[in-house]
């Protein structure tokens, strides 16, 4: 259940109670793809950086070890010891991205595992089947994720297909609820809007869905090639239509500034891999903009990557020795600039949060941004 706290504009500051606790939103969801995050960090240091949600990929662990796998050992939260909220994506947008080849019908999706290429058919059916399995506290609806540049009849097609599938996932999750043996029976199910980067449509599709009354409702297919703009534009057009008491989700997106603006425009999740990706390459974010660690003006740095950061790395060591770690492939050195990255972003949250409730985002967001914008 879905509790507006407050607006101020699009922007909202709400709260999401689930089975597994209650989410503070706007959040940034910490993506650990193989249900854990790249960079050696465990579900005890997401607990020490302030993480609400952790968010799981449905594709990779249906390959590795298996949903079976996961679920005779109680479901996802056991398997990976985190007792908070967790999201799984349906596998929707990896059987694009990553299957070598692959066959789109009514039915689903026949692609080929980019593991071992062995043959696999996924379909609504299939998906909620799978993140029942894993027992998450929300499930994403298996979708399409039409590329940024195709044709408008196509993106017509798919679209209509992606609402087809929606209506399916919600009859297959309702069912799966109700069995004796289903892991989490209140597990939730939000929708996907989709529409390429054609505004009337993505308008259309949101009016449709939004009259499913599903628990929440995300946009994808953006951040996927498109500029800024666009999305800010998309975002514009589609929020409005999408119901206010239910939250909203922004796909893999992105960068501070992306969640700054997705904010001010009336989202409430969002996910991205930048902060572990890039911190495992020694790229780190502070309030003064990103820094490379790679750079040799670091060399003799003792400082810490941030000074009054209150991350684990910050505390404890400089900027000279974790660029010595990452320079000679130590896995502490990735390790500690992830767990940087990700306590940026969640801190970064709990700033967004704390400006909304007092009426005072604007003023945040101009700050943050002029901030950052020092290198």
């Amino acid at each position: 259940m879905y509790k507006l706290l407050k607006r101020e504009g699009m922007a909202k500051r709400g709260e999401f109670h689930t089975v597994h606790g209650v989410i503070q939103t706007p959040v940034f969801m910490n993506v650990g793809t193989a249900a854990a995050i790249k960079g050696g960090v465990s579900t005890v240091d997401l607990k020490n950086i302030k993480t609400q949600v952790q968010l799981s990929n449905t594709y990779h662990l249906h390959l590795r070890p298996g949903d079976h796998v996961v679920k005779q050992l109680g479901g996802l939260h056991q398997f990976m010891v985190w007792d908070r909220p967790i999201l799984t994506d349906s596998g929707g947008f990896q059987v694009f991205s990553l299957a070598k080849f692959r066959k789109i019908k009514e039915e689903g999706v026949y692609f080929h595992s980019h593991i071992d290429g062995r043959k696999i058919f996924m379909g609504p059916e299939e998906s909620m089947q799978i993140q029942s399995n894993l027992g998450s506290t929300i499930a994403m609806a298996f979708d399409e994720c039409p590329s940024s540049v195709a044709t408008r009849e196509y993106v017509i097609d798919s679209v209509s297909r992606t609402t087809r599938w929606l209506e399916r996932c919600k009859a297959q999750m309702n069912r799966l609820n109700s069995l004796e043996d289903t892991i989490n029976k209140q597990q939730m199910l939000f929708g996907i809007n989709q529409g390429a980067i054609y505004e009337d449509i993505r308008v259309e599709h949101a009016k449709a869905i939004a009259q499913m009354d599903l628990d929440g409702y995300a946009i994808g297919g953006l951040a996927v090639g498109e500029t800024h703009e666009e999305m800010y534009r998309i975002l514009e057009a589609v929020v409005p239509h999408l119901p206010m008491e239910k939250p909203t989700y922004l796909m893999g997106v992105g960068t501070p500034a992306n969640i700054l603006e997705g904010v001010e425009r009336g989202v409430d999740f969002f996910d991205c891999v930048y902060p572990s990706r890039n911190g495992r390459h020694g790229h780190l974010y502070t309030n003064q903009g990103k820094i490379n660690l790679f750079n040799a003006k670091y060399e003799l740095d003792d400082a810490p990557i941030e000074k009054g950061c209150g991350c684990p790395a910050c505390q404890n060591y400089s900027r000279a020795y974790i660029r010595h770690l990452l320079k000679a492939k130590e896995m502490l050195g990735a390790r500690l600039c992830v767990l940087h990255n990700l306590y940026f972003y969640n801190t970064m949250m709990e700033e967004i949060r704390d400006a909304l409730d007092k009426g005072e985002f604007a003023a945040y967001k101009k700050k943050k941004l002029e901030g950052m914008e020092h290198n």
